[in-house]
């Protein structure tokens, strides 16, 4: 059985304007401990203000974190080509299997070799018996991607005339800023505008974030989910509902903000708080994307769980309840590198995840966020830590977490810049190895 990794499974103005959202206000932001909000945190609106034009107030909100992220972004991309080029492991592998002609080429492999070959011949989704093999029973098949991401390679590449992995990272780039955006949007409604461009950094040096510029598609998920989200947290309940149908078309863990926009819908409906027409819409529209794809995949196979048998028959995956993390964690902590996919240094970084991962969830849940952030957060949690998956990606799994960044971005931002700003120079250098080198050439991304 190949050993690439599928990381699908781990898995128009209807809204109402943020002012008139009784959050929007600066009384409504969670403050520090003693309640009090320092004014240079709430003096940002959370809209463009009139001024010298729109454009212009949003470039003012937005190149601060959105510079500071590209500048920890292309911190660690160099840093990884560095250690590539040192010790020219990626020569001696298999081009789609974390190897390539130049250091560059690694972006491209292991899962990003399947999104090409899709944007460049679509999908023949099959079930085919494989036999010999204890952990497979189906070959590989391009039907475990969802389409989203390989569909927006093949409108790039029809636009400027760039191949596959030339598009899939111009579509990667251009979704990890939205994320970013989107983050920082978050985090500046929760905490200010410090704190909003403190989590779009820490987004950028989380643990798996290398794939944010790769040909990959969780910048893309991430992007789709943030923007979601604040939609919901502005009462913008059409384009929340919107966006969640389109992420199910890139991801089935778009299970996670599909139930956070229906739920946050349905208490809005029945608080009767916006209506009945835009929540009513937004919890009827969100699943369809998923939905749709997972039963044309079914339907192609001739069979409608088609989907779940590829990918626990050729991929491994499946909901376990988290046994498959618990076995790993006590092995890889015993140093018992014996169980499947184990990789030693993405393992290690895994574990040191797991141990912050309580710390990051009480940052957030102290700030008493919305519904719709609790709910994304936790689901994402779970799902991540719930399912027989290659343990190391645990990284990656959780990178979609976002909101884990905002409390910790909210508890710094009583520091000085220059402080902040110190504390993350030498993670902005070590990215290129624990968010790139280790996931990519030491582990199975």
């Amino acid at each position: 059985m190949s050993t690439a990794s599928s990381t699908e499974s781990s898995g128009g103005g209807a809204g109402v304007s943020p002012s008139s959202s009784p959050s929007s206000s600066p009384s409504s932001s969670p403050s520090s401990p003693s309640g009090s909000v320092d004014p240079e945190e709430t003096a940002r609106p959370d809209t463009p203000a009139p001024g010298p034009g729109r454009i212009g107030a949003l470039v003012d909100r937005f190149a601060p974190a959105l510079g500071a992220y590209a500048v920890v972004k292309a911190t660690g991309l160099t840093v990884f080509l560095l250690l590539l080029s040192h010790t020219e492991d990626f020569l001696k592998k298999d081009p789609g299997r974390g190897g390539g002609a130049h250091p560059w080429d690694v972006l491209g492999t292991w899962d990003g070799i399947w999104y090409q070959r899709i944007a460049e011949n679509g999908y023949d989704p099959q079930l085919i018996p494989l036999h010999g093999y204890p952990l497979a029973t189906y070959y590989e098949n391009s039907a475990a991607f969802f389409p989203l991401y390989p569909w927006l390679m093949r409108l790039v590449g029809a636009v400027t005339g760039l191949g596959p992995y030339g598009s899939g990272i111009v579509v990667s780039v251009l979704a990890s800023f939205v994320a970013a955006a989107g983050i920082f949007a978050i985090a500046e409604r929760l905490g200010g505008f410090r704190a909003g461009v403190t989590a779009a950094v820490i987004w950028g040096l989380f643990p798996g974030s290398g794939v944010e510029w790769a040909v990959y598609s969780d910048s893309l998920f991430v992007a789709l989910s943030a923007w979601a989200c604040y939609c919901v947290m502005t009462r913008r309940w059409v384009a929340a509902g919107t966006l969640a149908l389109v992420a199910g078309l890139n991801r089935p863990t778009a299970a996670t903000v599909i139930a956070a926009v229906s739920i946050s819908a349905l208490v809005a409906l029945v608080r009767r708080t916006d209506g009945v027409a835009r929540p009513l819409t937004a919890m009827l529209i969100t699943p369809w994307g998923m939905l749709g794809y997972i039963a044309w995949v079914g339907w192609r196979m001739g069979d409608w769980t088609g989907y779940f048998k590829l990918q626990r028959g050729a991929w491994n995956r499946y909901f376990d309840w988290g046994a498959s993390t618990l076995s790993s964690t006590l092995d890889t902590i015993t140093g018992h590198w014996t169980f499947w996919q184990s990789n030693p240094a993405p393992d290690l970084i895994a574990v040191c995840l797991l141990i912050a991962l309580p710390g990051l969830l009480v940052l957030l849940l102290r700030l008493r966020p919305p519904l719709v952030l609790v709910i994304y957060t936790l689901l994402t949690v779970f799902m991540a830590l719930s399912s027989n998956q290659i343990y190391g990606n645990i990284s990656r799994y959780l990178l979609p977490a976002f909101p884990l960044c905002v409390g910790l971005a909210v508890a710094l931002r009583r520091l000085r810049p220059s402080t902040v700003a110190g504390l993350f120079a030498m993670p902005a250098v070590a990215a290129g190895w624990y968010a790139g080198y280790a996931l990519f050439e030491l582990g199975i991304p």
